[in-house]
């Protein structure tokens, strides 16, 4: 069976902190499979692509330190299907979100007190088990996450650190993520901590500037009083991202997609998720440095991002984040209703 296959054995596994050289970035069978089907990607399609990328940002004065190393560019590439010129734009793109949303994408450090925190009481962890498909799985649980503590911009900051880690791994650069939020014992004031226009565009900027494969994400526990969220959530990412969004009544309709083997034991899998935590902090503690580091990384201008100017679809936009704050405005009243029913 291939989930057997794919499975590690946590309990014994050991987390290099030292990166592996750039010659040993070699993927798994699945992944090498895999790269060459969906993604065109071969060894001179790789030694090419990547030659072209550092003559141009080695020319390009618009951006200084930007990491040259194949595990980096690779990423970028691979999430453009090896298209040098899309590969640049989303470069520019992940180095102008930085810019712009330094609250959220900077001082990635998960021994920062919040972050470090957010991350370690369960509210977000990977499982150290790839799931049927050969693909990390990102665990959400809202329960675990509160909001009258930690912010937006604390939780946008833990699934960056997430991120920014598992994607040091080639393996998950190919393969990609599969995402399962548990949204049991969300409350308005996990909605309203977010503001309608920050929602927005980190949705809609996510998607294109993060060189993140994102292949699942399932929703389990959904309330009825937070069904708009999913609704406005889907309005701000393409049609193929829209379609990967799954929602499940209870965990034993999850199971039926993911490999239980993968889940932690509260989501009816056979990981303690204290041991989940455990191995995940040990993941992170080994990419520590590296993502530090990324701070070293300068956008000077944007000047060379290419946009669509669409006055309708500004003006759509304009109108959606307005019926969203009306939303939020009224949903401690669907909470109540909730709790009542």
């Amino acid at each position: 069976m291939a989930a057997d296959i794919l499975k590690h054995t946590w309990r014994s596994s050991k987390i290099s902190v030292k990166d592996k050289s750039d010659k040993e970035l070699e993927l798994s069978d699945l992944a090498l499979k895999m790269a060459r089907k969906e993604l065109r990607e071969d060894r001179s399609a790789r030694e090419q692509c990547l030659e072209q990328l550092r003559n141009w940002l080695n020319k390009n004065e618009d951006v200084e330190n930007v990491r040259t190393d194949d595990r980096f560019l690779l990423r970028f590439l691979r999430a453009k299907k090896f298209s040098v010129p899309m590969a640049q734009q989303i470069i520019l793109k992940y180095l102008n979100l930085k810019r712009v949303f330094p609250q959220m994408t900077a001082n990635l450090d998960y021994k920062s007190k919040s972050v470090h925190e957010i991350l370690t009481n369960g509210y977000l962890t990977v499982s150290p088990v790839r799931d049927q498909n050969g693909r990390r799985v990102i665990i959400i649980r809202a329960s675990c996450f509160n909001p009258k503590i930690y912010t937006s911009y604390d939780m946008a900051k833990a699934y960056f650190v997430a991120l920014e880690t598992l994607l040091e791994d080639p393996e998950n650069q190919v393969l990609g993520f599969t995402h399962i939020c548990d949204i049991t014992g969300i409350t308005a004031a996990h909605i309203t901590n977010w503001s309608p226009s920050d929602f927005s565009r980190i949705l809609n900027w996510g998607e294109q500037s993060v060189p993140a494969r994102h292949k699942a994400v399932h929703l389990i526990n959904v309330p009825h009083a937070v069904k708009f969220v999913l609704d406005f959530a889907k309005s701000k990412v393409s049609a193929k991202m829209k379609d990967r969004f799954q929602v499940h009544t209870n965990m034993f309709e999850l199971q039926k997609k993911v490999d239980k083997s993968c889940l932690p034991v509260e989501l009816g899998g056979n990981i303690p998720m204290n041991e989940m935590i455990e191995y995940w902090t040990s993941e992170m503690e080994a990419k520590r440095d590296v993502l530090i580091a990324l701070d070293q990384m300068i956008l000077h201008s944007d000047r060379g991002i290419t946009r669509r100017h669409d006055k309708n679809n500004n003006n759509n936009n304009k109108n959606s984040i307005n019926s969203m704050q009306a939303n939020f405005e009224s949903i401690s009243g669907s909470f109540r209703k909730l709790e009542v029913d």
